[in-house]
Protein backbone atom coordinates (compact mmCIF):
# COMPACT_ATOMS: atom_id res chain seq x y z
CA UNK A 1 0.00 0.00 0.00
CA UNK A 2 2.83 2.44 0.71
CA UNK A 3 4.83 1.69 -2.66
CA UNK A 4 1.48 2.38 -4.52
CA UNK A 5 1.52 5.52 -2.58
CA UNK A 6 5.15 6.79 -3.32
CA UNK A 7 4.60 5.63 -7.08
CA UNK A 8 1.48 7.54 -7.27
CA UNK A 9 3.45 10.20 -5.65
CA UNK A 10 6.47 10.59 -8.37
CA UNK A 11 4.23 10.44 -11.09
CA UNK A 12 2.25 12.73 -10.23
CA UNK A 13 5.55 14.88 -9.54
CA UNK A 14 7.04 14.06 -13.00
CA UNK A 15 3.94 14.59 -14.88
CA UNK A 16 3.48 17.98 -13.01
CA UNK A 17 7.44 18.92 -14.21
CA UNK A 18 7.71 17.31 -17.18
CA UNK A 19 3.32 18.33 -18.66
CA UNK A 20 4.29 21.49 -20.10
CA UNK A 21 7.91 20.43 -22.01
CA UNK A 22 6.16 17.30 -23.25
CA UNK A 23 2.53 18.82 -24.18
CA UNK A 24 4.64 21.81 -26.25
CA UNK A 25 5.51 19.60 -29.25
CA UNK A 26 2.25 17.61 -28.93
CA UNK A 27 0.56 21.05 -29.69
CA UNK A 28 2.76 21.40 -31.80
CA UNK A 29 2.33 18.45 -33.95
CA UNK A 30 -1.54 19.03 -33.69
CA UNK A 31 -1.62 22.43 -35.02
CA UNK A 32 -3.16 22.30 -38.54
CA UNK A 33 -0.91 22.40 -41.55
CA UNK A 34 -1.20 25.89 -43.76
CA UNK A 35 -3.39 25.07 -46.64
CA UNK A 36 -1.89 26.19 -49.70
CA UNK A 37 -3.74 26.86 -53.42
CA UNK A 38 -1.56 27.38 -56.65
CA UNK A 39 -2.04 31.49 -56.76
CA UNK A 40 -1.49 31.89 -52.72
CA UNK A 41 1.36 30.09 -53.27
CA UNK A 42 2.60 32.65 -56.28
CA UNK A 43 2.02 35.69 -54.45
CA UNK A 44 3.64 34.28 -50.85
CA UNK A 45 6.82 33.94 -53.74
CA UNK A 46 6.56 37.65 -55.11
CA UNK A 47 6.95 39.04 -51.80
CA UNK A 48 10.06 37.52 -50.29
CA UNK A 49 11.73 36.33 -53.81
CA UNK A 50 15.22 37.87 -53.88
CA UNK A 51 15.26 38.36 -57.79
CA UNK A 52 11.72 40.46 -56.94
CA UNK A 53 12.80 42.95 -54.39
CA UNK A 54 16.65 43.21 -56.08
CA UNK A 55 14.31 44.18 -59.18
CA UNK A 56 12.67 46.44 -57.31
CA UNK A 57 15.12 48.59 -55.64
CA UNK A 58 17.12 48.57 -59.29
CA UNK A 59 14.05 50.39 -60.09
CA UNK A 60 14.39 52.82 -57.45
CA UNK A 61 17.91 53.45 -58.40
CA UNK A 62 16.72 54.53 -62.37
CA UNK A 63 14.33 56.38 -61.09
CA UNK A 64 16.90 58.13 -59.19
CA UNK A 65 19.31 58.31 -61.62
CA UNK A 66 15.99 60.38 -63.84
CA UNK A 67 15.71 62.71 -61.27
CA UNK A 68 18.95 63.98 -60.97
CA UNK A 69 19.59 64.29 -64.78
CA UNK A 70 16.11 66.04 -65.50
CA UNK A 71 16.92 68.59 -62.46
CA UNK A 72 20.15 68.85 -64.10
CA UNK A 73 18.46 69.89 -67.18
CA UNK A 74 15.90 71.69 -66.39
CA UNK A 75 16.11 73.32 -63.11
CA UNK A 76 19.19 76.57 -62.24
CA UNK A 77 22.00 75.22 -60.47
CA UNK A 78 22.04 77.93 -57.22
CA UNK A 79 24.63 78.53 -54.77
CA UNK A 80 25.97 80.90 -52.11
CA UNK A 81 29.10 82.16 -51.36
CA UNK A 82 30.43 84.72 -48.47
CA UNK A 83 33.98 85.69 -47.57
CA UNK A 84 35.55 88.27 -45.42
CA UNK A 85 39.51 88.47 -46.06
CA UNK A 86 42.33 90.99 -44.76
CA UNK A 87 45.30 90.78 -47.22
CA UNK A 88 48.40 92.71 -48.69
CA UNK A 89 49.83 93.08 -51.56
CA UNK A 90 52.95 93.28 -53.44
CA UNK A 91 52.70 95.76 -56.51
CA UNK A 92 56.10 95.26 -57.79
CA UNK A 93 55.40 91.43 -58.54
CA UNK A 94 51.91 92.86 -60.75
CA UNK A 95 54.81 95.54 -62.60
CA UNK A 96 53.46 98.14 -60.88
CA UNK A 97 56.14 100.64 -59.23
CA UNK A 98 55.13 103.92 -58.19
CA UNK A 99 57.14 106.85 -56.74
CA UNK A 100 56.58 107.44 -53.06
CA UNK A 101 54.23 104.36 -52.81
CA UNK A 102 55.73 101.14 -51.31
CA UNK A 103 56.28 97.84 -52.82
CA UNK A 104 53.94 96.27 -50.70
CA UNK A 105 50.39 97.99 -49.78
CA UNK A 106 47.97 96.63 -47.29
CA UNK A 107 46.71 95.46 -44.97
CA UNK A 108 43.30 95.83 -45.72
CA UNK A 109 39.92 94.28 -46.15
CA UNK A 110 36.68 93.65 -47.84
CA UNK A 111 33.54 91.87 -47.43
CA UNK A 112 31.30 89.94 -50.19
CA UNK A 113 28.21 88.05 -49.38
CA UNK A 114 26.64 86.99 -53.07
CA UNK A 115 24.01 84.38 -54.55
CA UNK A 116 24.97 82.62 -58.17
CA UNK A 117 22.64 81.17 -60.29
CA UNK A 118 23.09 79.24 -63.69
CA UNK A 119 20.34 77.99 -65.59
CA UNK A 120 20.85 75.98 -69.05
CA UNK A 121 19.00 77.09 -71.94
CA UNK A 122 19.79 75.11 -74.75
CA UNK A 123 21.15 71.68 -73.87
CA UNK A 124 20.87 69.28 -76.55
CA UNK A 125 23.59 66.40 -74.61
CA UNK A 126 21.68 67.01 -71.45
CA UNK A 127 18.83 66.60 -73.17
CA UNK A 128 19.10 63.07 -74.81
CA UNK A 129 21.04 61.95 -71.82
CA UNK A 130 17.56 62.51 -69.56
CA UNK A 131 16.01 60.59 -72.19
CA UNK A 132 17.89 57.84 -71.87
CA UNK A 133 17.36 57.78 -68.40
CA UNK A 134 14.14 57.37 -69.20
CA UNK A 135 14.41 54.62 -71.07
CA UNK A 136 16.72 52.74 -68.76
CA UNK A 137 13.75 53.10 -65.68
CA UNK A 138 10.96 51.89 -68.53
CA UNK A 139 13.68 48.50 -69.29
CA UNK A 140 14.16 48.50 -65.49
CA UNK A 141 10.64 47.72 -64.78
CA UNK A 142 10.27 45.50 -67.83
CA UNK A 143 12.99 43.77 -65.98
CA UNK A 144 11.67 43.35 -63.00
CA UNK A 145 8.05 42.29 -64.57
CA UNK A 146 10.17 39.53 -66.07
CA UNK A 147 11.90 38.66 -62.83
CA UNK A 148 7.77 38.47 -62.42
CA UNK A 149 6.93 36.13 -64.28
CA UNK A 150 9.96 33.85 -64.08
CA UNK A 151 9.02 33.46 -60.07
CA UNK A 152 5.48 32.58 -61.43
CA UNK A 153 6.66 29.62 -63.56
CA UNK A 154 9.37 28.68 -60.91
CA UNK A 155 6.60 28.16 -58.54
CA UNK A 156 4.24 26.60 -60.50
CA UNK A 157 6.53 24.05 -61.27
CA UNK A 158 7.21 23.57 -58.01
CA UNK A 159 3.90 23.33 -57.18
CA UNK A 160 3.10 21.16 -59.65
CA UNK A 161 6.05 18.70 -58.47
CA UNK A 162 4.42 18.69 -55.30
CA UNK A 163 0.82 17.99 -57.11
CA UNK A 164 2.53 14.78 -58.68
CA UNK A 165 4.81 13.62 -55.66
CA UNK A 166 1.18 13.84 -53.94
CA UNK A 167 -1.12 11.87 -56.68
CA UNK A 168 1.61 9.07 -56.62
CA UNK A 169 1.80 8.94 -52.72
CA UNK A 170 -2.17 8.31 -53.00
CA UNK A 171 -2.00 5.74 -56.01
CA UNK A 172 0.50 4.00 -53.38
CA UNK A 173 -1.36 4.04 -50.57
CA UNK A 174 -4.30 2.67 -52.76
CA UNK A 175 -1.97 -0.57 -54.03
CA UNK A 176 -1.03 -1.08 -49.92
CA UNK A 177 -4.63 -1.25 -49.27
CA UNK A 178 -5.52 -3.61 -52.64
CA UNK A 179 -2.14 -5.70 -51.53
CA UNK A 180 -3.56 -6.00 -47.90
CA UNK A 181 -7.26 -7.23 -49.15
CA UNK A 182 -5.83 -9.84 -51.30
CA UNK A 183 -3.29 -10.61 -48.73
CA UNK A 184 -6.18 -11.87 -46.16
CA UNK A 185 -7.74 -13.39 -49.13
CA UNK A 186 -5.11 -15.44 -49.79
CA UNK A 187 -4.69 -16.44 -46.22
CA UNK A 188 -8.45 -17.42 -46.01
CA UNK A 189 -8.55 -20.04 -49.51
CA UNK A 190 -5.37 -21.52 -47.71
CA UNK A 191 -6.56 -22.24 -44.54
CA UNK A 192 -10.11 -23.25 -46.22
CA UNK A 193 -7.75 -25.46 -48.55
CA UNK A 194 -8.26 -24.02 -52.01
CA UNK A 195 -4.33 -22.22 -52.32
CA UNK A 196 -1.01 -22.92 -51.06
CA UNK A 197 1.50 -21.32 -48.80
CA UNK A 198 3.20 -20.30 -52.03
CA UNK A 199 0.08 -18.26 -52.71
CA UNK A 200 0.71 -16.57 -49.35
CA UNK A 201 4.12 -16.07 -49.69
CA UNK A 202 3.38 -14.25 -52.77
CA UNK A 203 1.24 -11.80 -51.64
CA UNK A 204 2.99 -10.98 -48.76
CA UNK A 205 5.75 -10.47 -51.01
CA UNK A 206 3.91 -8.09 -53.04
CA UNK A 207 2.45 -6.23 -50.10
CA UNK A 208 6.02 -5.80 -48.93
CA UNK A 209 7.05 -4.23 -52.29
CA UNK A 210 3.87 -1.69 -52.14
CA UNK A 211 4.86 -0.73 -48.91
CA UNK A 212 8.48 -0.07 -50.22
CA UNK A 213 7.30 2.07 -52.96
CA UNK A 214 4.78 3.62 -50.34
CA UNK A 215 7.52 4.85 -47.97
CA UNK A 216 9.22 5.99 -51.45
CA UNK A 217 6.41 7.71 -52.45
CA UNK A 218 5.60 9.40 -49.20
CA UNK A 219 9.13 10.72 -48.70
CA UNK A 220 8.94 12.20 -52.43
CA UNK A 221 5.88 13.99 -51.56
CA UNK A 222 7.74 15.73 -47.98
CA UNK A 223 10.69 16.62 -50.07
CA UNK A 224 8.48 18.28 -52.35
CA UNK A 225 6.51 19.69 -49.93
CA UNK A 226 9.75 20.89 -48.24
CA UNK A 227 11.05 22.63 -51.21
CA UNK A 228 7.95 24.32 -52.01
CA UNK A 229 7.82 26.11 -48.25
CA UNK A 230 11.50 26.81 -48.68
CA UNK A 231 10.71 29.26 -51.90
CA UNK A 232 7.67 30.74 -50.29
CA UNK A 233 9.56 32.02 -47.32
CA UNK A 234 8.28 29.88 -44.92
CA UNK A 235 10.13 28.01 -41.95
CA UNK A 236 11.10 24.73 -43.64
CA UNK A 237 9.24 23.23 -40.01
CA UNK A 238 6.01 24.96 -41.19
CA UNK A 239 3.69 22.12 -41.94
CA UNK A 240 1.72 22.79 -45.71
CA UNK A 241 -0.61 20.88 -47.37
CA UNK A 242 -1.55 21.77 -51.24
CA UNK A 243 -5.57 22.95 -51.35
CA UNK A 244 -5.58 21.72 -55.31
CA UNK A 245 -4.92 18.12 -55.94
CA UNK A 246 -3.66 17.01 -59.76
CA UNK A 247 -6.49 17.48 -61.78
CA UNK A 248 -6.48 17.23 -65.60
CA UNK A 249 -8.68 19.87 -67.51
CA UNK A 250 -8.50 19.81 -70.91
CA UNK A 251 -7.97 22.77 -72.56
CA UNK A 252 -8.81 24.30 -76.34
CA UNK A 253 -5.88 23.62 -79.26
CA UNK A 254 -4.53 26.68 -80.26
CA UNK A 255 -2.19 27.64 -83.52
CA UNK A 256 1.19 29.63 -82.83
CA UNK A 257 0.68 31.88 -85.79
CA UNK A 258 -1.54 34.39 -83.70
CA UNK A 259 0.08 33.80 -80.69
CA UNK A 260 3.46 34.83 -81.87
CA UNK A 261 2.49 39.03 -82.17
CA UNK A 262 0.68 39.12 -78.97
CA UNK A 263 3.31 37.28 -77.09
CA UNK A 264 6.00 39.87 -78.45
CA UNK A 265 3.70 42.63 -76.99
CA UNK A 266 3.52 41.17 -74.06
CA UNK A 267 7.06 39.47 -73.23
CA UNK A 268 8.60 41.72 -70.67
CA UNK A 269 12.20 40.07 -71.57
CA UNK A 270 11.61 41.09 -75.24
CA UNK A 271 10.12 44.89 -74.31
CA UNK A 272 12.87 44.90 -72.08
CA UNK A 273 15.41 44.99 -74.96
CA UNK A 274 13.34 47.11 -77.05
CA UNK A 275 13.85 49.78 -73.92
CA UNK A 276 17.32 49.46 -73.53
CA UNK A 277 17.75 49.60 -78.21
CA UNK A 278 15.78 53.14 -77.07
CA UNK A 279 18.20 53.98 -74.61
CA UNK A 280 21.08 53.07 -76.95
CA UNK A 281 19.58 55.41 -79.42
CA UNK A 282 19.30 58.44 -77.48
CA UNK A 283 22.70 57.69 -75.82
CA UNK A 284 23.87 58.00 -79.39
CA UNK A 285 22.12 61.33 -79.46
CA UNK A 286 23.34 62.89 -76.69
CA UNK A 287 26.90 61.70 -78.62
CA UNK A 288 26.75 63.90 -81.46
CA UNK A 289 25.03 66.82 -79.24
CA UNK A 290 28.34 66.98 -78.15
CA UNK A 291 29.17 68.95 -80.64
CA UNK A 292 26.65 71.08 -80.89
CA UNK A 293 26.46 74.77 -79.01
CA UNK A 294 25.26 75.25 -75.56
CA UNK A 295 23.14 78.14 -74.59
CA UNK A 296 23.50 78.98 -70.50
CA UNK A 297 22.52 82.15 -68.85
CA UNK A 298 24.44 82.79 -65.43
CA UNK A 299 24.53 85.78 -63.26
CA UNK A 300 25.35 86.88 -59.48
CA UNK A 301 23.96 89.02 -56.93
CA UNK A 302 25.42 90.26 -53.96
CA UNK A 303 27.24 93.18 -51.49
CA UNK A 304 31.29 94.08 -51.47
CA UNK A 305 32.59 96.43 -49.55
CA UNK A 306 35.97 97.37 -47.32
CA UNK A 307 33.88 97.21 -44.90
CA UNK A 308 30.36 95.36 -43.19
CA UNK A 309 29.01 99.18 -42.95
CA UNK A 310 30.42 100.19 -46.39
CA UNK A 311 29.10 96.66 -48.87
CA UNK A 312 27.02 97.86 -51.74
CA UNK A 313 25.08 95.75 -54.13
CA UNK A 314 26.65 94.91 -57.09
CA UNK A 315 25.49 91.76 -59.66
CA UNK A 316 26.33 90.55 -62.93
CA UNK A 317 24.13 88.58 -65.60
CA UNK A 318 25.65 87.23 -68.61
CA UNK A 319 24.45 84.65 -71.67
CA UNK A 320 27.24 81.96 -72.48
CA UNK A 321 27.60 79.97 -75.68
CA UNK A 322 29.64 76.67 -75.84
CA UNK A 323 31.35 74.98 -78.77
CA UNK A 324 33.36 71.96 -78.36
CA UNK A 325 35.85 72.19 -81.13
CA UNK A 326 37.92 69.09 -80.53
CA UNK A 327 37.13 66.54 -78.98
CA UNK A 328 38.10 62.85 -79.57
CA UNK A 329 36.69 61.41 -76.89
CA UNK A 330 33.17 61.57 -78.76
CA UNK A 331 34.13 59.28 -81.29
CA UNK A 332 35.16 56.60 -79.23
CA UNK A 333 32.03 56.69 -77.28
CA UNK A 334 30.15 56.61 -80.41
CA UNK A 335 31.97 53.74 -81.69
CA UNK A 336 31.29 52.21 -78.26
CA UNK A 337 27.51 52.79 -78.52
CA UNK A 338 27.32 51.27 -81.99
CA UNK A 339 28.79 48.08 -80.77
CA UNK A 340 26.35 47.61 -78.15
CA UNK A 341 23.39 48.66 -80.09
CA UNK A 342 24.49 45.41 -82.43
CA UNK A 343 24.64 43.75 -79.57
CA UNK A 344 21.26 44.47 -78.41
CA UNK A 345 19.63 43.90 -81.92
CA UNK A 346 21.71 40.65 -82.26
CA UNK A 347 19.53 39.89 -79.07
CA UNK A 348 16.35 41.04 -79.95
CA UNK A 349 16.32 38.98 -83.50
CA UNK A 350 17.52 35.74 -81.04
CA UNK A 351 14.60 36.26 -78.66
CA UNK A 352 11.97 36.35 -81.66
CA UNK A 353 12.71 32.93 -82.55
CA UNK A 354 13.39 32.31 -78.95
CA UNK A 355 9.59 33.13 -78.04
CA UNK A 356 8.27 31.44 -81.54
CA UNK A 357 9.99 28.18 -80.87
CA UNK A 358 8.81 28.81 -77.29
CA UNK A 359 4.95 28.81 -77.69
CA UNK A 360 5.37 26.25 -81.03
CA UNK A 361 7.08 23.98 -78.43
CA UNK A 362 4.68 24.47 -75.29
CA UNK A 363 1.58 23.65 -78.07
CA UNK A 364 2.94 20.68 -79.28
CA UNK A 365 3.93 19.45 -75.69
CA UNK A 366 0.24 20.02 -74.68
CA UNK A 367 -1.48 18.70 -78.05
CA UNK A 368 1.25 15.34 -77.07
CA UNK A 369 0.24 15.11 -73.37
CA UNK A 370 -3.41 15.58 -73.83
CA UNK A 371 -3.24 12.48 -76.12
CA UNK A 372 -0.91 10.79 -73.40
CA UNK A 373 -3.92 11.51 -71.29
CA UNK A 374 -6.29 9.75 -72.88
CA UNK A 375 -3.96 6.78 -73.78
CA UNK A 376 -3.48 6.36 -70.05
CA UNK A 377 -6.97 6.80 -68.88
CA UNK A 378 -7.51 3.87 -71.13
CA UNK A 379 -4.81 1.97 -70.26
CA UNK A 380 -5.84 2.48 -66.47
CA UNK A 381 -9.38 1.22 -67.14
CA UNK A 382 -7.93 -1.87 -68.35
CA UNK A 383 -5.39 -2.56 -66.03
CA UNK A 384 -8.05 -1.96 -63.16
CA UNK A 385 -10.17 -4.66 -64.94
CA UNK A 386 -7.92 -6.82 -65.66
CA UNK A 387 -7.42 -6.68 -61.93
CA UNK A 388 -10.76 -7.82 -60.68
CA UNK A 389 -10.64 -10.18 -63.39
CA UNK A 390 -8.00 -11.70 -61.72
CA UNK A 391 -9.09 -11.34 -58.43
CA UNK A 392 -12.32 -13.25 -59.44
CA UNK A 393 -10.23 -16.37 -61.14
CA UNK A 394 -8.41 -16.89 -58.02
CA UNK A 395 -10.95 -16.62 -55.87
CA UNK A 396 -13.03 -19.03 -57.82
CA UNK A 397 -10.05 -21.62 -58.03
CA UNK A 398 -9.34 -21.50 -61.51
CA UNK A 399 -5.89 -19.97 -61.09
CA UNK A 400 -3.42 -18.95 -58.91
CA UNK A 401 -2.55 -15.52 -57.58
CA UNK A 402 0.61 -15.08 -60.30
CA UNK A 403 -2.07 -13.28 -62.12
CA UNK A 404 -3.35 -11.05 -59.58
CA UNK A 405 0.25 -9.72 -58.57
CA UNK A 406 0.99 -9.81 -62.42
CA UNK A 407 -2.68 -7.39 -62.78
CA UNK A 408 -1.19 -5.44 -59.54
CA UNK A 409 1.91 -4.55 -61.00
CA UNK A 410 0.27 -3.41 -64.53
CA UNK A 411 -2.16 -1.28 -62.78
CA UNK A 412 0.64 0.62 -60.82
CA UNK A 413 2.28 0.89 -64.10
CA UNK A 414 -0.68 2.34 -65.56
CA UNK A 415 -1.34 4.42 -62.32
CA UNK A 416 1.94 6.07 -63.07
CA UNK A 417 1.47 7.08 -66.68
CA UNK A 418 -1.95 8.75 -66.09
CA UNK A 419 -0.11 10.84 -63.08
CA UNK A 420 2.89 11.34 -65.56
CA UNK A 421 0.51 12.16 -68.47
CA UNK A 422 -1.49 14.91 -66.76
CA UNK A 423 1.38 16.22 -64.98
CA UNK A 424 3.20 16.88 -68.69
CA UNK A 425 -0.05 18.59 -69.75
CA UNK A 426 -0.24 21.28 -67.13
CA UNK A 427 3.07 21.78 -67.11
CA UNK A 428 2.93 22.69 -71.03
CA UNK A 429 0.08 24.58 -70.09
CA UNK A 430 2.48 26.71 -67.72
CA UNK A 431 5.18 27.00 -70.23
CA UNK A 432 2.53 28.56 -72.11
CA UNK A 433 1.48 30.67 -70.03
CA UNK A 434 5.13 32.10 -69.56
CA UNK A 435 6.08 31.91 -73.72
CA UNK A 436 2.75 34.18 -74.03
CA UNK A 437 4.33 36.75 -71.70
CA UNK A 438 2.11 38.26 -68.48
CA UNK A 439 2.65 34.69 -66.95
CA UNK A 440 0.88 35.87 -63.59
CA UNK A 441 -2.45 36.50 -66.08
CA UNK A 442 -2.36 33.42 -68.05
CA UNK A 443 -1.29 31.23 -65.58
CA UNK A 444 -4.81 31.70 -63.66
CA UNK A 445 -6.17 31.11 -66.89
CA UNK A 446 -4.37 28.01 -67.54
CA UNK A 447 -4.67 26.89 -63.94
CA UNK A 448 -8.56 27.82 -63.71
CA UNK A 449 -11.34 25.03 -64.83
CA UNK A 450 -12.02 25.57 -68.67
Amino acid sequence: MRMSFLKSAVLSLAVALLGPAAASPVQAQQSPPLRIALQEAIQRALQVNLSVLAGATRVDEAEATRTRRQSSAFLPRVSVQSYANAQNRNLRAFGLSLPGVPSVVGPFSNYDFRVYAQQNVVDLETYHNLKASERAVDSGKLDLQDARDLIVRVIAGLYLNAQSAAARSAAAQSRVTDSTTLLQLAKDKHDAGTATGVDVLRAQVQLANDKQALLIASNQCKQALLTLARNLGLDPGTPIELAEPLVYRPGSQSDSEPLVPSALAARADYLSLAAQRQELVEQQRANRARSYPKLSISGNFGGIGRSIGDVQATGLIQGQIDFTVFDRDREGEAAELASRLKRIDDQIADLRRGIDEDIREALLNLDSAAQQVTVAEEGQVLARRELELAQDRFQSGAANNVEVVTAQDELARAEDNYILAVSSHVDAKFALARAQGDTEKNMQQFAGNP
